[in-house]
């Protein structure tokens, strides 16, 4: 793998207008990050920890106050390579609803593809592949407002598939959705990033996180963690110190241990924490 998404010493600010005189609320102080090609990384933070924001610098929808956004050693502020960023490296939203534009499931998909000036038949073969990816394929002539928040979600990500991007940021994109549209849209996430898709998934799931091969904690404008799930989840009171919390199963561990049971201290899935349990049991036959 190697360097793909270079964020560096980027400070970030909103200005409100409405204020007399305006005022300036600075959202990222001086944050640095590297993402290499084919990485899933997971960024966590409270709300207005600078999450979202990070993740609109990656296609340029936020530019830097200072510092510099690299995407494949392209200049975020570079206006003339604007169209290649964003072909590189594609958004998706926690609202469906807001990215799909048809009434037509397959439509929506060939939206971009059509505005670009693809060829139809190359139109075509994007489109089905897209939906096939993300098992919407069968759905290609419903109407997307008739299908649940779940597969809203997958024919959102099929339309930013379509466009060939290497990374797929997501910004939320669970938020809105039942505990069967999550995982579908997780297996989704973890298939795509096994076909090699670099994935940058913001979100407030703990749980979610801990599917990603990094996780970066965010706290205040700044990056206060950055490592493995297990390493950042095994720091749960500085996690809980910023208003976050560890994976379900984490806390059930951390209270184990507690009670004096020997567990490792750094178990962040369900299957993890049952073959150490069934090992314990085993033992003590």
């Amino acid at each position: 793998m190697s360097e793909f998404i270079e964020i560096k010493d980027v400070v970030f600010s909103y200005v409100n207008e409405y204020d007399d005189p305006p005022t300036k609320n600075v959202v990222l102080k001086g944050v640095s990050l590297e993402i290499k090609k084919g990485e899933f990384v997971a960024v966590l933070g409270h709300n207005g920890s600078g999450k979202s924001t990070l993740a609109k610098l990656l296609n340029a929808i936020n530019l830097p106050e200072s510092g510099e956004v690299l995407i494949n050693g392209m200049n975020t502020a570079d206006e003339e390579r604007l169209y290649d960023i964003r072909k590189t490296v594609g958004m998706v939203f926690q609202n469906p609803d807001n990215q799909i534009v048809a009434t037509v499931v397959e439509e929506d998909v060939a939206f971009a593809l059509e505005n670009i000036g693809v060829e139809p038949s190359e139109i075509r073969r994007r489109v089905d592949e897209a939906l096939e990816t993300v098992g919407m394929y069968s759905y290609r002539e419903h109407a997307p407002h008739k299908l649940s928040g779940g597969q809203k979600q997958r024919i959102a990500i099929a339309g930013v598939l379509a466009m060939q991007p290497e990374c797929i940021v997501m910004d939320e994109p669970t938020a809105m959705l039942d505990p069967i549209g999550r995982r579908e849209i997780m297996n989704t996430i973890k298939q795509l990033n096994a076909a090699g898709v670099t994935i940058v998934l913001i979100t407030h799931y703990m749980d979610e996180a801990a599917m990603a091969g990094r996780v970066v904690v965010m706290d205040n404008g700044s990056i206060i963690a950055d490592d493995t799930p297990k390493k950042v989840f095994s720091k749960a009171e500085m996690l809980k110190s910023v208003g976050l919390d560890v994976p379900n199963v984490t806390e059930l561990t951390h209270a184990l241990i507690k009670e004096g049971i020997s567990l490792p201290d750094d178990i962040i899935s369900e299957d993890e924490c049952v073959e150490c349990l069934y090992d314990l049991l085993k033992k003590g036959e």
